[in-house]
């Protein structure tokens, strides 16, 4: 399977091209290691999808990829494995706008899971009132995979959810940054930015679009999430090419950064591999144990509306 396309159309304002026919995925390794390190309580992964039966949740004729199901009990146990007490789900591209599939197992999980949704520009307000009472709490634009949001909906829903308290989430790949980031800073709403910006390593650090990124976090105008190293990577696992990255985002701001494990790792060439794994890459991107609590606990609770109390 063919990563997605670098950019996102010249203009930024659309999804790619799709094949004619959209390629299966591999199923998650069932193999989930414990970490090795200590979790802190109300640790919260922030990025993950469920994915349910066909017969009763369509995927749509435009996306990328075709996946495996992903139920609500494999990610909860993927969750327990992780010793994450709560977790964040983000609605999957194959999905396009229909959200049910989330918020179905969001709603049996209410005080330990919140969600990331896809919304039309014109969706009603009792839908997003609706998404809301289910404990969403952002909507996501992706340009990266087809079912997605174009970037054009993008000051028109950052309007329509800022009222709620909601953020907008994009996937896009940070290089366009140069071009997108003054419409990032100007938008009404909190920005977070997938997958450590989705810039493939070969770039560096030092790429124009990467420095955008750092600078709207420093700015308080974005956050990121410290996800998807095996999406950007070129050596494969262990992924420690990806260290300069982590480390570059965390010390521009710590304070925006949150940690995902982007289960069930959809739309992937390399050999499957344990997502146990990622997760011991995190002491290594953030070494001090008190900055990690914030990456895994202070950050994510403020940022998706968590309580303070221990999650049920």
């Amino acid at each position: 399977m063919k990563r997605p396309a670098s950019g996102c159309g010249g203009e930024c304002t659309g999804v790619r091209a799709m094949p004619q026919e959209a390629p299966a995925c591999q199923r998650p390794n069932p193999v989930v290691s414990p970490p090795r390190f200590a979790i802190p309580a109300n640790a919260c992964d922030t990025h993950a999808h469920v994915i349910g039966a066909t017969d009763r949740f369509a995927l749509v004729a435009n996306r990328s990829y075709t996946p495996p199901p992903a139920p609500e009990t494999a990610y909860l146990g993927m969750l327990d494995s992780l010793r994450m007490a709560r977790g964040v789900l983000v609605q999957i591209s194959v999905y396009g706008t229909d959200n049910r599939c989330m918020v179905e197992t969001l709603r049996a999980h209410p005080d330990r899971l919140r969600g990331v949704a896809v919304v039309a520009p014109e969706v009603a307000d009792a839908e997003l009132e609706a998404l809301h009472a289910a404990q969403v709490r952002g909507i996501r634009i992706n340009v990266l995979f087809g079912g997605g949001v174009a970037l054009d909906a993008m000051e028109r829903l950052a309007a329509r959810v800022a009222p709620l308290g909601w953020h907008i989430q994009l996937l896009i790949d940070a290089r366009n940054l140069p071009e997108l980031g003054p419409r990032i800073a100007r938008l009404p709403a909190e920005v977070v930015v997938d997958h450590m910006g989705h810039v493939p390593v070969s770039a560096g650090v030092a790429h124009p679009g990467f420095q955008w990124l750092l600078r709207l976090m420093r700015d308080g105008r974005a956050w990121t999430k410290l996800s998807g190293a095996y999406r950007v990577s070129q050596t494969g696992a262990p992924f420690d090419d990806t260290l300069p990255f982590a480390q570059a985002l965390v010390a521009a701001a710590p304070e925006r950064c949150v940690w995902g494990s982007d289960w069930p790792h959809v739309a992937v060439e390399r050999p499957m591999f344990d997502t146990g794994a990622l997760l011991e890459l995190l002491p290594l991107w953030v070494p001090d144990p008190a900055l990690r609590a914030r990456v895994l606990v202070d950050n994510p609770a403020r940022l998706y509306g968590f309580a303070t109390a221990d999650a049920g």
